[in-house]
This record gives C-alpha cells, sequence and structure tokens, in this order.
C-alpha cells in the first residue's frame, strides 16, 4: 500500500491537500515515551509556510492526536495524529483537470485512477502531506534522542548557489540550524534568497539541494543488499513530493575518484574504531559504521509558476497555453528541510524501536 511504510514502525500518512484534514498513523513507538508538544509544535513549524519565500496559504498545522498518547506518554496504542485543512481555496484549481500541470501529478494520476484523483491542491501528491510525515517525524527524532541520535540538515544549494558543508568527520548538534532558512554561510543565504526573489518577481521558481545528517548513530545498524540503511532512507526521502535525487557521503563524487582518493582509513580512537574521512557516508555494506550519517538530496523547482506554459486540453486532445492560479512556493527547498529530517528520523526509529 503506497500510502503505508515501515517494518517495525509503521506510519499511514492519510488525507489530501484540501480535504477535511490530513494525518498519520504512528503504529510501533514503545510505551513510556514522554512528548515533549512544545517541541513537536516548533519542529512543524519549520515546515510551514510564511514570509516572503514560501506560499501565502497559511495553516495552524497544529496535530490533534486522538490516540496512542495518555497525558502526554505514548501508550503502545497506534498513534494518530489529525491536521485540519482550513486555509484552502479549491476553485484555483478547477480548469486542472482538463489542463494538466506540467512536472506535476496531474496527468499520470488522472491515468492510474481513471480521472477519480483529487485534482484540488494536488490531492494526495500535494506537498501539504508532508505536514503529517513531519508529525511522525518529530515523534521518531524524540524517541532517537533517548537513544543519543540527533539528526540535522541545512539548504545546501539554491540553484548554483551553495552553502559551506557539514565537516563529514567531525559534524555536531551545534550545527543543526533549526531556522525557516538554515543556512551556515550568511553570503551565501543573502545570495539565495535574493535568487529566490528574483524567480518569484519573473513568475519563476527555482530548485535545490539539502544536506543531512545524524550523528551518535552506533555501528552495526542495518543490513546488506535489499534492506540496507541506504535503501530503506532512499524509500522514504522519496515520499516527499519534489525530491529527484539522493546521495550518500561522497555520492556521484566517488565516481570520479581512485580507490585511493576515496577510501576512508580505520584508527582506533581508544577502544572505537573510527575512520580518519568519511567520504562513505556513516555507511558500507547497508550498515552504520559509527561515524556521521550523511547524505545530500535534490529538490527540483517547484513546478507551479505564473508562467504560461505549454500544456493539452484532454477533452479535445488539442496543445493548450496554461497560467497557473493559486498559491505557490518560488522555492520549495527552504520548508523541505525539516522533511528530510523527518524521513531520516523515521527511517531509523524504524530499525531501533
Amino acid at each position: 500500500m503506497s500510502s503505508v511504510w515501515g517494518r517495525n514502525l509503521k506510519i499511514t500518512v492519510f488525507g489530501q491537500s484540501h480535504a477535511e484534514a490530513i494525518g498519520v498513523v504512528v503504529d510501533g513507538l514503545p510505551a513510556g515515551l514522554r512528548i515533549d508538544t512544545v517541541e513537536l509544535q516548533a519542529f512543524l513549524q519549520r515546515r510551514a509556510a510564511g514570509g516572503a519565500f514560501a506560499t501565502a496559504r497559511k495553516e495552524a498545522d497544529v496535530p490533534e492526536f486522538v490516540s496512542g498518547l495518555v497525558d502526554g506518554v505514548t501508550c503502545g496504542a497506534p498513534v494518530t495524529a489529525l491536521i485540519r485543512n482550513e486555509n484552502v481555496r479549491s476553485g484555483d484549481y478547477s480548469e486542472l483537470r482538463d489542463h494538466p500541470r506540467p512536472s506535476h501529478a496531474d496527468y499520470p494520476a488522472s491515468v492510474r485512477f481513471d480521472g477519480a484523483n483529487d485534482i484540488r491542491g494536488g490531492g494526495q501528491f500535494s506537498g501539504r502531506l508532508t505536514a503529517a510525515l513531519c508529525v511522525a517525524g518529530g515523534l521518531c527524532k524524540q524517541f532517537l534522542k533517548t537513544k543519543g541520535i540527533t539528526i540535522g540538515a541545512h539548504i545546501a544549494s539554491i540553484g548554483n548557489i551553495r552553502d559551506k558543508v557539514f565537516d563529514p568527520v567531525g559534524v555536531t548538534a551545534a550545527d543543526f540550524l533549526t531556522d525557516s532558512f538554515p543556512v551556515q554561510d550568511e553570503n551565501a543565504k543573502a545570495a539565495m534568497q535574493e535568487l529566490i526573489t528574483t524567480a518569484r518577481n519573473e513568475g519563476d521558481s527555482v530548485g535545490g539541494t539539502i544536506e543531512c545528517a545524524a550523528i551518535g548513530l552506533p555501528a552495526g545498524i542495518g543490513d546488506p543488499l535489499f534492506d540496507g540503511l541506504e535503501n530503506r532512507i532512499s524509500s522514504i526521502v522519496f515520499g516527499i513530493p519534489a525530491v529527484k535525487g539522493i546521495a550518500f557521503g561522497n555520492g556521484f563524487d566517488a565516481a570520479e575518484l581512485k580507490g585511493s582518493e576515496n577510501n576512508d582509513a580505520y584508527y582506533m580512537d581508544g577502544d572505537t574504531v573510527r575512520t580518519k574521512t568519511n567520504r562513505h557516508g556513516g555507511i558500507l555494506g547497508g550498515i552504520s559504521t559509527g561515524m556521521p550519517l550523511t547524505l545530500k538530496v535534490a529538490i527540483k523547482p517547484t513546478p507551479s509558476i505564473a508562467k504560461e506554459q505549454e500544456t493539452v486540453e484532454l477533452s479535445s486532445k488539442s496543445a493548450y497555453m496554461l497560467a497557473i492560479k493559486g498559491r505557490h512556493d518560488p522555492c520549495i527547498v527552504p520548508r523541505a528541510v525539516p522533511c528530510v529530517e523527518a524521513a531520516l528520523a523515521i527511517a531509523l526509529a524504524d530499525y531501533l524501536v
């Protein structure tokens, strides 16, 4: 089932962008875990819209827990959270059933579901559902914290403007920013924001990349072949709309190196085996090595743009020029940062519950 993920920890995401609500069921969290709702809400707020660089659609995104918590503590039952959709303008999408948006799921979804798909706001294909993913991820981040594992991410690039990267060997929790536009280099941040503003003013959009890391993950977590850490992490990260690629450690750059350049030398740090470098991104053979787990995710430009685009009119089987209405992000990357953190947290929690 496409809306269910996990083996030991199962999450089910439900709802549509303009339905009455979206939500998530998290089944498998251990009983006795006290949930800090203030911390969870702060995490969700990082994904929420607002400011000059995001859509004008504003939702409170306050989860209503209807099962699984008793006085703020998990009781062993599945945790179910609802998030109400309130600020909807479904009329903005009325013509899209006949005029599919370029680079959106509108056309393949209509074929797959025989025209019964919910076109409003993208329906179940909308980035709106990442709010539910972040509820599950926020809970998992709090669970992982009890295991000494911390996850953080930042905007690695917008367009061709790049932030400085995490130290792959020495990244710490102090490097994990929690503001709505997390960039380490202030000059790069200013240039990124200018690029987004220019794209918005031109009726266009831009994409970018996100770097994410997990620290405190012990060696020996994972499995070989088809159930490795990379496999499981990738499968949930690709559940975030707009993700088009993922790389661990050196990723594709490793293809241009010799073995002597890409290998990470082992050494003893007291009684602990470590590597002097971390080109492998903390995973070898699908199993954690004890080094920081590092990955980078590619986010495509938001396909809903104000510029006129070529599409087709399905009813007449003819060409059509589409001007998309509605409220859309000129760059989805900043709001996707906590979504990547959430996906990684869920993937790791699935191994550790």
